[in-house]
């Protein structure tokens, strides 16, 4: 047994029938060439069988204020086998995980679920995750799912993820006198950082609020569609995207990958409230979530978030990559200047305020950023699940009142991996974000072909006025001769 983390109990009291505070995660899988058409059946049976003993936090349930080892642990509570309806596209896929994504976790057993499912067209099975956000981070959590799965396409070990340890598992075995040693750590590295928070402090409020153009503060948000209360109604949308094509755009126009996927989100954000007759005047802002993580720990408390300025009043996308650049830019040139613990300490008191008002509900439409907006580092190298190999995940995440939009991204391998979340009732047609952003990718790939076409012309008319000059000298000389 072990008392509540106060983020566990923000996140265990946030949670309302409107509000679910759980992420997923959506995993799609190939069946194997030459497997037995029981396979999936097998894989259950296996999964169902296992003799592994499921790990923190997968076997922790509630008791008041504690989490308490769940001694009468019930696979069937938790673990669930589908088939899609005929004739199991995408589509269907999507609307069984938007439903699913809707409902709330039993909180009288550990608060997570696990479906597989069969059916989907191209001789493909999915596996859907999803999590309390008080048990785990999702970054963590997907993260985890991904330690069950193999590099080996041969391998054919099955262990049900719940029953992977991680890092958090593995903390909560600690001493005593290592968990006092860390408390200490960390009591000092936050008296240590308070000169140099109240220096960037300062220098926010007296220098740059109101004054820096490239500064954005949590004021300036205007009102939008996706800031009001939600419902209980979650559409869940995903697509994958060739990051070369990225890549391509962030080396032609010389900014960061980063840079481009936001600027391709404010576009589509910005001709998707164009179809809604929705856009405001004032440009939008976005929260992007950035790891302070200087290790490859899991803690899921080391995060900051950067505010960037979307652009969304500019109509060409190339001046709003710019906005988006410096803005970007100018928190991170700050975050440079500080350590992770100063960070922490300086957005708590920046953003403080605007957590209250997201955590209370009180005033939806006065949010401090408009939509959330998060860029995960996935898998490098190919995935399988008993010789199954991973094709594709699409992150799940959460929608709170005031906040009826989260985009969430990974790579995989050579793909952007989309995974768009909100609130069926508050927006219409939200899968129609998917094709903007398509189309918003296209917009920069033509801005980077007329650039190329230009150059190559240029060099072109350079080449040919010297080869005439070259031509007239020879001619004069001649004459002169």
């Amino acid at each position: 047994m072990r008392p509540l983390h106060p983020i566990d109990y923000i996140f265990l009291n946030l949670e309302k029938r409107q509000q679910p505070m759980h992420v997923g995660g959506l995993f799609l899988f190939q069946i194997p060439e030459h497997a037995p058409s029981t396979f999936i059946q097998d894989l259950v049976a296996d999964i169902r069988n296992s003799k592994s003993i499921p790990v923190p936090p997968f076997n922790n349930r509630l008791n008041g204020f504690f989490w308490d080892e769940d001694e009468e642990f019930d696979i069937d509570h938790h673990f669930r086998h589908i088939a899609l309806p005929h004739p199991g596209r995408i589509r269907e896929l999507l609307v069984y995980i938007s439903q699913e994504h809707s409902a709330l976790i039993d909180r009288a057993k550990p608060l997570w679920t696990c479906h597989i499912i069969e059916g989907i067209e191209g001789n493909r099975f999915a596996m859907y995750f999803k999590i309390h956000h008080a048990m785990i981070d999702g970054v963590a959590g997907m993260r985890l799912l991904e330690k069950s799965f193999s590099k080996d396409p041969d391998s054919k070990t099955i262990i049900p993820p719940w029953c992977v340890e991680g890092k958090r598992a593995k903390r909560l075995k600690e001493t005593k006198l290592d968990k006092a040693k860390k408390i200490y750590a960390t009591l000092k590295g936050q008296v240590e950082s308070a000169p140099k928070v109240t220096q960037e402090l300062f220098q926010t409020v007296f220098k740059e609020m109101g004054k820096n153009p490239d500064y954005v503060s949590s004021f300036q948000a205007p009102r939008s569609l996706f800031n009001q209360r939600v419902s209980s109604s979650r559409r869940f949308a995903a697509q994958s995207f060739e990051l070369d094509r990225f890549r391509d755009i962030s080396k032609a126009l010389g900014v960061t990958i980063n840079d481009v996927i936001l600027a391709v989100c404010s576009g589509a954000i910005r001709d998707y409230l164009i179809t809604q007759d929705a856009l405001p005047k004032k440009p939008l802002v976005a929260m992007v979530p950035a790891s302070l993580r200087d290790d490859d720990s899991d803690m899921s408390n080391r995060i900051t978030m950067i505010l960037a300025n979307l652009g969304t009043d500019k109509e060409q996308p190339e001046e709003r990559l710019e906005i988006i650049r410096r803005s970007v830019l100018h928190s991170k040139n700050r975050f440079k200047r500080m350590s992770s613990d100063q960070i922490l300490n300086y957005s708590a008191f920046v953003f403080g305020p605007a957590g209250l008002n997201i955590a209370s509900g009180m005033m939806p439409k006065n949010q401090a950023f408009n939509v959330i907006i998060s860029n995960v580092p996935g898998p490098r190298e190919p995935l399988y699940w008993n010789g199954a190999k991973l094709d594709a995940l699409y992150p799940a995440s959460i929608v709170l009142d005031g906040q009826a939009l989260n985009i969430t991204m990974t790579s995989y391998l050579d793909k952007l991996e989309v995974g768009l979340t909100g609130c069926r009732k508050s927006l219409p047609k939200l899968q129609n974000l998917l094709t903007h952003l398509e189309n918003e990718i296209q917009k920069f790939e033509h801005i980077i072909s007329e650039k190329s076409a230009a150059k190559l012309a240029s060099e072109q008319s350079i080449e040919m006025n010297t080869e005439t000059q070259l031509n007239n000298n020879t001619s004069i000389q001649k004459v002169i001769g």
